[in-house]
């Protein structure tokens, strides 16, 4: 071959695994989406909120009690 001949395209078929497995990662994504032990973001981000809320009470709490009377 010279660098003046075209290369010819290699055929390839369609692969339908490649399908299959395009498919089968979209179903895990979806699966996991809607998996009915998965929380929605409101209820985790309350909970985290409740959290921050709880963690400064204490906080607060701890420096009252070492404040001198």
């Amino acid at each position: 071959m010279t660098t003046v001949q075209p290369v010819e395209p290699v055929r390839t078929s369609a692969v339908p695994g490649v399908r299959a497995s395009a498919l089968a990662a979209w179903q895990l994504v979806e699966d996991a989406r809607y998996r009915p032990e998965r929380r929605p973001r409101n209820e985790r981000r309350r909970l985290l909120a409740q959290r921050a809320v709880a963690d400064r009470k204490a906080a607060r709490d701890v420096e009252r009690e070492l404040e001198p009377s």
